[in-house]
């Protein structure tokens, strides 16, 4: 074994085990309130993790649907294959794709897309969207969980607070652009509107993460294995980086002595429907009660799905 795939071993291993419980279950939670399966329904699980929530869909489709989930980290893979066992292949299909943007997928292909944190990892998470909503069916949902403006908000005060006193204004426009990846609601909606979705809704839930001091901050697989390599790559490299980050532990020690580093964090669980399309020229005209001169122009819905277990999962950055 190669020492790349030892880390992402270690890595998928540490997510499932450590991350899941803490994080990811937290907003996914939120995503599977308010699914809308129709019979047979088809499922694209975008950024799927070691398998949760597909783990949690599969079990409210009937025996004619099936789970498409597509990952970026091969290891990650791996465990969610252990987890459905003969599922995999079966009713549950696994395969590797990257972080672009583009899905390899047709137009309308899925009743529901969901994508469980993955969003913020695209480098345009607007065109994400409008990607997800490109592949979903008319008549179809999306559901998409993110981290929203607020999220770690303790932290990048101490952040901010270290490089203003170092008067490093130019890494101090670096964090503040990091820092607006992450959309208030009103930011978040207008990405689903902007993909055609209608009947938009965005809910927010804020929990909140203790850790009783900077190490154990810094050392917690939830920022060590998440956010804390880019905040890191805002600080430069070297020693710099390394003094910047000896400054804010410093902050953070000091600042919250005697009590827990109390972070907060802000969920965001997005949803959107694609608008139906009508083949009017199979409608009765009693039931649409639309005079056949008014009826405008004709929408046809022709769908054709096959798909086989991926079998080149290789791990891709």
């Amino acid at each position: 074994m190669t020492k790349r795939s030892h880390r992402f071993e270690k890595m998928a291993r540490v997510y499932d085990e450590e991350i899941l419980p803490v994080w990811s279950q937290r907003f996914g939670r939120m995503l599977l309130r308010e699914l809308e399966l129709p019979p047979k329904a088809v499922v694209l699980d975008v950024a799927c993790g070691t398998g949760y929530p597909a783990t949690e869909i599969l079990k409210e489709l009937d025996d004619g649907g099936r789970v498409i989930a597509i990952e970026a980290i091969g290891a990650l893979l791996d465990v969610a294959r252990k987890k459905f066992g003969e599922l995999s292949g079966k009713r549950i299909f696994f395969r590797t794709e990257t972080l672009s943007s583009k899905l390899a997928f047709a137009d309308e292909v899925y009743d529901l897309v969901v994508s469980n944190l993955g969003l913020l990892e695209r480098d345009d998470p607007p065109a994400a969207v409008c990607e997800f909503a490109r592949v979903t069916k008319p008549g179809g949902h999306v559901a998409i969980t993110l981290p929203l403006a607020g999220t770690f908000a303790e932290f990048y005060d101490v952040y901010r607070e270290v490089l203003t006193k170092a008067d490093r204004d130019d890494l101090l426009a670096k964090l503040e652009a990091h820092v607006a990846r992450m959309p208030t609601p009103e930011k978040a909606r207008a990405w689903l509107e902007g993909a055609e979705l209608e009947d938009v809704e965005v809910e927010v839930e804020e929990f909140r993460l203790l850790f009783r001091s900077s190490r154990e901050f810094f050392f917690a697989p939830v920022i060590e294995y998440g956010p804390l390599a880019a905040w890191k790559e805002i600080a430069g490299k070297g020693e710099q980086m390394q003094e910047i980050f000896w400054q804010i532990k410093n902050a953070i020690d000091a600042y919250y002595e005697g009590r827990a580093f109390d972070v907060s964090v802000v969920a965001g669980c997005l949803r959107g429907n694609k608008a139906a399309k009508f083949d009017l020229e199979n409608t009765p005209i009693a039931a649409s009660k639309v005079p056949v001169d008014d009826a405008g122009p004709e929408a046809t819905i022709v769908e054709k799905f096959h798909l086989s277990e991926d079998e080149d999962d290789d791990e891709t950055n």
